[in-house]
């Protein structure tokens, strides 16, 4: 059956027929917004990187939480700034840390809304390290095991001030059976855990680095994190998340990684999250800002192909204005 009998072009030929035929959709119910809040009052600052995205402080939550809940997205992701840093990232799991703040002040505003709360320590060690540091300069190792009970804690703090869902990206070996027994110990089973199952180390996060004061001090994160030329890796390491009891996964970066995302989706039957990152948002901001290219067309085209690739979630600093381009 070739041509002329079989003519493709006949699914395309007008817009409600490529409507009827399309195989992918993108729903704002899919996207979840990353935000950033940090200590201080009546601070709304803008991260010169990637424009149109902000620093919060608590207080002024209200119009961010207003516009994304308009918008149609249901669900954010919680990154914290502390007032002072140290070498064991005691402002993550505070009772009064600003993530655990911002939970509570987001469940007043919006119950409905979904609240992940990344759960990490390197925006909050002076060190800028995932995990606890022993040593200095070329002697410097960040230590596994020690790390794991900071991060239950800080798990524990976030789910008792409301968040629905912990989101762990430090990856280290055994986070996700740690966590899970901490959080089930502490009376929150029903809490689920979306693990950064397969997080490389990337270049990709330079920006996000500004946005979250995160940078490490010194040396990098390769001794966690993945080498970017490794797949099979990924495999393992999301068959470790899904023995240890995550609920859901998620690959990090996104463009450079969509080969990895249909990997996990083939292979596990889990939720699937990708992380658009900062990088991937800066790159399409500034060359819109130049108008060289036509920034909501990009957008739409990178989410569904992320989801084309096998995604379920999106977390995307693009999330309100692709919410609001769906919606028409």
């Amino acid at each position: 059956m070739n041509y002329p009998i079989v003519r493709h072009r006949r699914l395309r030929h007008t817009a409600a027929m490529r409507n009827l035929v399309r195989e992918t959709r993108l729903h704002p119910d899919d996207l979840v917004a990353p935000i950033f809040v940090i200590y201080g009052q009546n601070v709304k600052t803008e991260i010169a990187s990637m424009p149109g995205v902000y620093q919060w402080s608590v207080d002024r939550l209200d119009e961010e939480i207003a516009e994304l809940a308009e918008a149609g997205i249901g669900a954010v992701l919680l990154f914290g700034i502390p007032e002072h840093k140290d070498s064991v990232g005691t402002g993550a799991y505070e009772d009064e840390g600003i993530v655990q703040q911002a939970t509570r002040r987001i469940k007043e505003l919006a119950p409905d809304m979904i609240v992940i709360a990344d759960t990490c320590l390197c925006e909050f060690t002076d060190h800028g390290h995932c995990g606890v540091v022993h040593g200095q300069g070329r002697e410097a190792v960040v230590d596994n095991d020690e790390s794991l009970e900071l991060l239950a804690r800080t798990a524990v703090s976030q789910a008792r001030a409301g968040a629905d869902i912990i989101a762990p990206s430090n990856m280290m070996d055994g986070f996700v059976a740690v966590i899970r027994a901490a959080l089930d110990e502490a009376g929150f089973e029903h809490i689920p855990i979306l693990s950064y199952a397969v997080k490389y180390s990337s270049a990709y996060y330079g920006p996000f680095r500004e946005a979250a004061q995160s940078a490490p001090q010194f040396g990098d994160r390769k001794t966690y994190q993945m080498d970017p030329a490794n797949v099979r890796e990924a495999l393992r390491e999301a068959q470790s998340d899904v023995d240890e009891g995550a609920d859901m996964l998620m690959v990090k970066p996104g463009l450079a990684y969509l080969d990895v995302v249909r990997l996990i989706k083939e292979s596990f039957d889990l939720p699937l999250a990708i992380y658009n990152v900062s990088a991937e948002y800066s790159m399409v901001k500034a060359a819109a800002m130049q108008g060289w290219i036509d920034e909501r067309a990009i957008v739409m085209e990178t989410l569904t192909g992320m989801k084309r690739a096998g995604a379920d979630i999106i977390i995307t600093y693009h999330a309100r204005d692709a919410a609001r381009w769906l919606r028409g």
